[in-house]
């Protein structure tokens, strides 16, 4: 009976966000409660429960998404993602310039989200391949799956935020790992790029989209874009580095401040004042409605968070293992599971958030039964969800489209392109998280 309540609820989810269009806020909720009355619960319970996960969740990560929010917000309004897209071509050079859009993609995505960011970055394809004569969709390919490969590993992303706080990971450690996982995983996007990219064709019948990127002349340094995402990123790591079992900068006042300075809420506001000195040559008229455009979207992902995490509260309530009978799926077994499960609900909904935030509140039960109880495991498990939630990206995921449109590809054209790549990213990464496994 409680297996087939669990099939029924994910079919749920599934069909309530791809055929009806409900918002995943709704379908996780409706699932939470349906599940806790075909489990047998009084509506007592199953509102403390659901209260209590969502309650739980959302402690350690609201302000969090909110602040990374922000931040990326100043850096897409400014121009700022361009000063980083130009700094690191300049870096690598024009030779290498599908490896420099790549990279771009990959730092651009950890506070900006993969839509937006190749919206901005699309008009530099074009202007780069004229220069280099490069094909136009290798530098396509090469953006959207280095946008990709930060936007479901490396926090403050809110995907894998949120699966640390469902899973109850050492957020520093996620970041850390995270990093080692996804410059692979964007690099085999970028070979995949120069592989495919110069077999495709631009369908010059998909009608071009205006691009948004504009120069704002607000004369960002390089120093300046990159510091709202390096600063929170070194603390954060500090952190874990500091609170590390053999505490290798001891536990008197250097700790304290590394490990106050390291909480995640602190390190992201750290972040947003750096990205706050960004728009002070912005006039403040034109940038007094940011903040709220940032709450604006920060408030959906915080609130399918917690709806992940009433419906994991849920799910808590009775013993998944033992029914599925899972106590051979140890360890990399189980992390196998994790991320075919999120491959699943990627592939059927077309949200890696949302297929990342299911998968973590189904799996979160079953972490003792997978042996995935040290730091390491269940920072590791969140990697592995991400993996299989960037697994596939295909016609009912809107950055699909994005990325067509934006490219002039025909939808035969993304398949093969972008479709393919994320296929290819999603294995690499699964494999860098097992590879991990082994050697921690």
């Amino acid at each position: 009976m409680e297996i087939l309540v669990l099939a029924v609820v994910v079919l749920f989810i599934i069909l309530a966000t791809v055929k009806f269009k409900m918002h995943p806020i709704f379908s996780l909720t409706l699932a939470a409660v349906a599940s806790g009355f075909l489990l047998g619960l009084s509506p007592q319970d199953i509102m403390a429960t659901i209260g209590d996960g969502f309650g739980k969740t959302l402690s350690g990560i609201g302000l969090v998404i909110a602040f990374g929010t922000v931040i990326g917000i100043y850096l897409e309004k400014t121009g700022s993602t361009q000063v980083l897209a130009n700094s690191i071509l300049k870096w690598i050079g024009l030779k290498r310039s599908p490896l420099a859009i790549n990279l771009a993609g990959y730092v651009i995505s950890i506070p900006v989200f993969c839509d937006s960011g190749f919206i901005i970055l699309s008009s530099l394809n074009k202007a780069i391949s004229k220069k280099t004569g490069i094909p136009a969709l290798v530098f396509a390919i090469a953006l959207a799956t280095g946008l990709y490969s930060a936007h479901v590993f490396v926090p403050p992303t809110p995907g894998p935020l949120a699966a640390a706080a469902i899973l109850e990971a050492d957020l520093g450690l996620v970041l850390l790992l995270g990093l080692l996982v996804s410059i692979p995983v964007s690099l085999t996007g970028y070979f995949w790029a120069t592989y495919i990219g110069k077999s495709l064709k631009e369908d010059e019948e998909v009608a071009a989209v205006k691009e948004k990127a504009e120069e704002t002349g607000y004369d960002i340094k390089p120093i300046q874009a990159f510091m709202p995402l390096l600063a929170p990123i070194i603390l954060i790591a500090l952190k874990s580095v500091v609170n590390y079992p053999t505490y290798p900068l001891g536990n008197g006042w250097v700790f304290k401040i590394l490990d106050f300075l390291g909480s995640p809420v602190i390190a992201l506001l750290i972040g947003v004042f750096f990205a706050f000195s960004l728009g002070k040559k912005v006039p403040s008229k034109e940038k007094e409605g940011w903040v709220a455009e940032a709450f604006k979207q920060a408030g959906s992902i915080v609130l399918i968070t917690g709806a992940g995490g009433a419906f994991g509260a849920i799910l808590r309530t009775i013993d998944i293992a033992s029914l599925i009978n899972l106590e051979s799926s140890t360890g990399m077994g189980g992390l196998l599971i994790a991320f075919v499960i999120a491959a699943i609900l990627k592939t059927a909904q077309g949200s890696s958030t949302v297929a990342i935030i299911t998968t973590s509140a189904i799996i979160a039960p079953l972490l003792e039964t997978f042996g995935l109880l040290g730091i390491s495991d269940k920072a590791l498990a969140v990697l592995a969800v991400g993996a299989g939630a960037m697994t596939v990206s295909h016609i009912n995921d809107s950055y699909f489209w994005v990325v067509s449109q934006f490219s002039n590809m025909n939808v035969k054209t993304a398949l093969r392109g972008h479709t393919m790549g994320t296929l290819l990213q999603g294995t690499v990464g699964i494999v860098m998280v097992l590879l991990l496994y082994m050697i921690l």
